[in-house]
């Protein structure tokens, strides 16, 4: 089995498409790396400019307690596509990304259907899936099974897997070629079905903003179609490709938010709209603060967001769809599932090494913001409720 814990620091690549290139900003995005890790951000922004108090500064004492708990117990699962090449190129199976995330301390591991190529989910039989199964029973981890398309054939067999696994979600998003009317109307039409592939409801199923569809557009499926069991999954990048920010469309899907992808991107312009190359996280323009409070935040009596998935995928490189000009109806083309390519100039080992690393840092990353969110929670609920003012919510940093 491969040992995750002994990794050891590398460079994120630097290289963009031809066609693409670094962008100065919008107004309220970032335009330096360096500021973002610098600085915290306004709320629902995603992406703007702020003083880390005002995180918390506006919260009441009781959000201030749930935003404290709710950190204290965030799901946070690994997800496979953090070890895309390793599963393509290398040895790691999916059982060993079991043995990862509970060495992590995570609670569960999204899964895609197809990775780890003859060792995925979809290559195995019956009585391999069981033996999955069972790992994953025995480390006490939770999974998620996601696939790449809405199509009745693939969500058959990705709840076939769920079945056989005891998985408790699917994810899955569409990648038709047509006008946007068309791409929603088919979209509608796939997961009418979920009621006949799911009759028990036995699991619940995510549709994912995955770079063509805008937001409002993805409400628009999920209400249409009027399944319960039916919610979005929450990609921290995904929307920047549909020429949205994060916090605007966080805002329009929040009612229907149930999970996360964790990542960190860097926006470059690509023919008038945005593409991201994605990057170690805390090195792009993602604002993590702001995003995980907001999330976590969501749902009243119990947490409405009920996994964040660490999906780092540093090099992908993924290109504009949606441009700020484009007419009434726009025409997507069709898409290839998600890859990351080799780079050049790299051997594949030390791909595959620092491929491993980037995972096992975002893990640390995301949990050290976390802390630091709690932290200033904390120092907050504390003034509220003692009325005297404490010196340390004045820092600067928050990590």
């Amino acid at each position: 089995m491969t040992n995750f814990a002994d990794c050891s620091p590398h460079e994120t690549p630097s290289c963009f498409p031809p066609f693409a290139q670094k962008i100065e900003l919008p107004k309220m995005m970032p335009c330096s790396c360096e500021d973002q890790r610098r600085t915290s951000h306004a709320p629902r922004s995603g992406l703007a400019r702020g003083k880390p108090v005002d995180l918390v500064s506006g919260l009441s004492a009781d959000l201030l307690r749930r935003l404290i708990e709710r950190i204290d117990t965030a799901p946070l699962f690994a997800h496979t596509y953090a070890h895309h090449l390793n599963l393509r190129f290398g040895s790691i199976t999916p059982v060993d990304l079991l043995h990862s995330a509970h060495q992590h301390g995570l609670s569960g591991l999204k899964i895609h259907v197809e990775d780890g190529e003859e060792r995925s989910l979809l290559s195995m039989n019956k009585s391999e899936r069981r033996q999955f199964r069972q790992s994953a029973a025995q480390l006490g981890l939770k999974v998620h099974v996601e696939t790449s398309s809405t199509a009745r054939h693939d969500l058959d067999a990705a709840a076939a897997i769920a079945r056989d696994i005891k998985a408790e979600s699917v994810r899955c998003y569409s990648r038709y070629e047509g006008r946007v009317s068309e791409i929603i109307r088919k979209t509608i039409d796939d997961l009418r079905a979920l009621r006949d592939i799911d009759p028990e409801g036995q699991f619940l199923f995510t549709l994912e903003q995955h770079e063509d569809l805008k937001s409002h557009e993805l409400v628009e499926i999920i209400t249409t179609v009027g399944n319960p069991r039916l919610t979005l999954l929450f990609d921290f990048g995904n929307m920047i490709n549909a020429y949205e920010r994060p916090g605007d469309a966080l805002a329009t899907m929040t009612p229907l938010v149930t999970e996360v992808h964790i990542k960190d991107v860097r926006i470059v312009e690509d023919r008038g709209g945005w593409g991201h190359l994605a990057c170690r996280s805390g090195e792009g323009d993602i604002d993590f603060h702001v995003l995980l409070r907001d999330l976590l935040l969501l749902g009243e009596d119990a947490p409405q967001v009920t996994a964040f998935g660490l999906e780092e995928e540093v090099g992908r490189y993924a290109p504009a769809y949606r441009f700020p000009d484009e007419p009434a109806d726009p025409f997507t083309p069709a898409r290839d599932p998600s890859t990351t390519d080799l780079p050049a100039n790299e051997t594949l080992e030390d791909r595959l090494a620092r491929e491993r690393n980037d995972a096992a840092r975002q893990v640390h990353y995301v949990r050290s913001v976390l802390a630091g969110l709690r932290r200033l929670a904390a120092e907050q609920l504390n003034l509220l409720t003692t009325k005297r003012p404490s010196a340390s919510t004045q820092r600067d940093g928050i990590i």
